[in-house]
């Protein structure tokens, strides 16, 4: 790729961020299969995804960088140099904490309890759906920018946002119920194994948090 970035796609720097927002958000979908792999006590799984999110991961930091070496400082755009790389910064940290939390649980070869499984599995999808939906987001950010950020398509990203905010608030509502299905078992557990599923419970909701904050970058954009 290296500085060809923008001859591939084009002058202005957005596909690229988009594309790098799809990178991350591929990182991110390896949860649903890497938890369900935690589930059914498949190590030999776990480890093939881990590598997966690795790779994912090792590609989005590339196009992270080379995004970061080649925007051109004076581009004429309705948004600053400075927004478009915190919104890069804030996806390249979806890909990073995705690969956190499998090398974590690899590394450690956790499980989660039986009676938990069920709830934690929902709780992971619904940090996948905000990460999905902070990437429609970023897909309008083109069209935003062809119409001056004014109009239909503005009431479009603030609707795409509003859902996001919504996703967000319930990943925050199920990791209270899934934590305190932990604090319900945790006596029967050995301590250390406790401690670590209470940082997985908070590093899946990281993932939820982030995707918001994609959201309220684009916001704060729309707003000046």
């Amino acid at each position: 790729m290296s500085d060809h970035i923008f001859r591939m796609f084009g002058a202005s720097p957005i596909s690229p961020l988009q594309q790098h927002m799809s990178k991350a958000l591929a990182c991110v979908a390896e949860l649903i299969p890497f938890f369900d792999a935690v589930v059914n006590h498949d190590l030999e799984a776990m480890a093939t995804i881990q590598k997966r999110i690795a790779t994912l991961e090792n590609e989005a930091d590339v196009l992270k960088k080379e995004l970061r070496l080649h925007l051109p400082k004076g581009m004429f755009l309705p948004v600053s140099r400075r927004d478009l790389l915190d919104v890069l910064t804030i996806q390249d940290s979806l890909a990073n904490q995705t690969k956190d939390i499998a090398g974590l649980m690899l590394g450690r070869k956790m499980s989660l309890p039986e009676s938990m499984a069920e709830k934690f599995i929902a709780y992971v999808h619904c940090s996948v759906d905000a990460a999905e939906q902070a990437q429609k987001a970023i897909n309008e950010f083109d069209e935003l920018l062809e119409t001056g950020f004014r109009g239909n398509e503005v009431r479009l990203v603030k609707k795409l946002i509003k859902t996001l905010n919504k996703i967000e608030d319930d990943s925050d509502s199920m990791q209270v119920v899934v934590r305190n299905q932990l604090f319900q078992i945790e006596k029967d557990l050995p301590p250390v194994e406790v401690m670590f599923i209470y940082k997985i419970i908070e590093k899946v909701g990281e993932v939820a948090d982030t995707a918001q904050r994609v959201g309220s970058r684009l916001q704060l954009m729309l707003a000046k």
